[in-house]
C-alpha cells in the first residue's frame, strides 16, 4: 500500500470508530404550557400529565395557575398579539369574543369525532358556527349549599328547608339567616342589641358572584338574566325582586358580608366559611375540594336555597382551548386529546378535585366523595332539574365588563337596585352594540 494512503485510511477508521461509541441522538422536547386557574385540579393534572409524559417522551407539560380575579386581564391581549399559553381554560363568558377573533382551534377539525367523549351539555355550550372551540374539560353540575353542621344544630336550622321569597310569610331563608349571623358580643341578629358593625359570623354568602348567587336566584324567582337573542334583560321586575332580596341580606339585614369585602375578592366568601366566619356558604363542585381540605370543623352539603320557582341552578362548563397561534400546534393537539380522555381526566374525577367533562370519568368523582361519606346527589338530580341559561352571546365578557361594577354598586348599596339594574343592563347592551 503506498504510504500516502495511509493517513487517510487512518482519517477514516477513527471516523468510523468515533461514530460506533458516540451517543444516540437525543429526542428534541416540546414545552407545552397549560393556563387554568384551580389549584386543586392542578395538582390533579400534575399526575395526569406525569403519565403523559411517560407515553409522550417527546412532549413535556408546564401549568400556569392563574388566580381566577386576574385570570382574564391579560389573556385576550395576548391572545390578541399572537402569544399566551398553549392551551388555555375558558368559559363561556369569552367564548364568543374569542372563537370570532380567530384566537381558537376548531376542536372538531383537530380532533374529529371526539364529541361523544364528553357532557352534551358542555358540547353544545361551546359550539358555535359550526365549530367546538374548546375540549370540555369540567362541568360544575347543580350549585349547593356548603353549611357548618355544629353551627346549624345550635340555631336549630335544618338546611334542606331553606326558601327565599319577596313575600315575607313565604320566606324561611332571612329568619334562619338571623340566628345564624353573630356579633362579636355573641347576640344574634334576631336579637336586641345586635351590632351590625362588628359581626363574628355572618349567616350567607349573598354577594356579586354571577355563579353561585345572583343567576341562582333570578333564576328561583322566575326571572331571566339575558333574553333568547343573547341581550340582557335582567332589569326585568322578577329579577329586581331577586337582586333587592339579596342586598337587602347585605345592607338591611346585616347577614351577609357587606360587598365592599366580596365584590373584589372572589374567595373572600369560601375563605370566610372554611374560617368558621359564615354558616351557609353557596357555591358549587369547584369548591368541593376546597372545603374538605381547608374546613377545621364538621360540614355537610344541602340543596341550594329554593325561590319562588324552586330550587334553579345555573350548570356550567368549562373547556381547554387550544391558542390557534401556538408555535408547535401538532403537541398542543395530543395534550388537548389526553385532556378530554379518560386516561387524562380520570386522575382529577380520582382525586375529587372536580367534576370531570368526561363522561367516563365522572362516576370516579362520585365514589371518592362518596367513599368518605360526602352526600354528592345534590349536585345531580336529587338537588332539583330547573336551570337558567349560562352565559352566553359572542360579547358576554365585554358585556360584563360593562355592568359588574355598577352592579358592585348595587351590592354596596349606593345605588338603588332597580335604577342600577337599569343602568347597568343599558350599559351591557351598549357595549355589545358597540363591539
Amino acid at each position: 500500500m503506498p504510504r500516502r494512503a495511509l493517513p487517510a485510511l487512518l482519517i477514516a477508521l477513527v471516523a468510523v470508530l468515533a461514530a460506533g461509541c458516540a451517543a444516540p441522538a437525543r429526542t428534541q422536547v416540546t414545552t407545552v404550557t397549560l393556563r387554568l386557574w384551580d389549584d386543586q385540579v392542578a395538582k390533579a393534572y400534575g399526575t395526569s400529565f406525569q403519565e403523559f409524559e411517560r407515553q409522550n417522551p417527546d412532549i413535556t407539560v408546564d401549568l400556569d395557575v392563574v388566580p381566577y380575579a386576574d385570570y382574564f386581564v391579560s389573556l385576550p391581549a395576548q391572545l390578541e398579539r399572537g402569544e399566551g399559553d398553549d392551551i388555555f381554560w375558558l368559559n363561556s363568558a369569552y367564548l364568543g369574543t374569542l372563537a370570532d377573533a380567530g384566537a381558537l382551534m376548531d376542536i372538531e377539525r383537530v380532533l374529529p369525532g371526539r364529541s361523544s367523549r364528553w357532557v352534551p351539555a358542555a358540547v353544545d355550550q361551546y359550539s358555535r358556527d359550526g365549530g367546538l372551540w374548546g375540549v370540555p374539560a369540567l362541568t360544575d353540575g347543580r350549585i349547593v349549599t356548603y353549611y357548618n353542621k355544629a353551627v346549624l344544630a345550635g340555631a336549630g336550622v335544618d338546611p334542606t328547608t331553606l326558601a327565599w321569597s319577596p313575600d315575607p310569610a313565604k320566606d324561611t331563608l332571612l329568619s334562619a339567616l338571623r340566628r345564624l349571623t353573630v356579633d362579636a358580643a355573641g347576640r344574634t341578629a334576631d336579637q336586641p342589641g345586635f351590632d351590625p358593625a362588628h359581626v363574628a359570623r355572618y349567616g350567607f354568602n349573598a354577594g356579586r358572584d354571577l355563579q353561585a348567587i345572583y343567576y341562582d336566584f333570578v333564576g328561583s324567582n322566575g326571572g331571566r338574566f339575558q333574553a333568547p337573542d343573547g341581550t340582557f334583560s335582567f332589569a326585568e321586575p322578577a329579577s329586581v325582586q331577586a337582586f333587592q332580596y339579596l342586598t337587602d341580606l347585605i345592607n338591611v339585614h346585616h347577614v351577609a358580608p357587606p360587598a365592599d369585602d366580596t365584590n373584589d375578592n372572589a374567595d373572600y366568601a369560601r375563605d370566610a366559611f372554611l374560617s368558621g366566619r359564615l354558616a351557609l356558604f353557596q357555591s358549587g363542585t369547584y369548591n368541593l375540594r376546597n372545603v374538605a381540605d381547608g374546613a377545621g370543623f364538621e360540614w355537610g352539603i344541602a340543596p341550594m336555597v329554593a325561590g319562588p320557582a324552586g330550587r334553579v341552578s345555573v350548570v356550567n362548563s368549562v373547556v381547554a382551548a387550544g391558542n390557534a397561534k401556538t408555535p408547535h400546534p401538532e403537541a398542543v393537539v395530543r395534550v388537548l386529546d389526553w385532556i378530554g380522555s379518560e386516561p387524562g381526566a380520570n386522575p382529577v374525577g380520582g382525586r375529587g378535585a372536580a367534576l370531570p367533562a368526561v363522561t367516563g370519568s365522572q362516576q370516579k368523582f362520585f365514589d371518592y366523595w362518596r367513599e368518605r361519606g360526602v352526600e354528592t346527589g345534590y349536585f345531580g338530580a336529587l338537588g332539583g332539574t330547573a336551570t337558567i341559561d349560562p352565559p352566553m352571546g359572542p360579547r358576554f365578557g365585554t358585556a360584563s365588563r360593562a355592568f359588574s361594577p355598577i352592579l358592585g354598586e348595587v351590592f354596596a348599596g349606593r345605588v338603588p337596585v332597580a335604577q342600577g339594574l337599569q343602568q347597568a343592563q343599558d350599559a351591557a347592551n351598549a357595549a355589545v352594540r358597540a363591539g
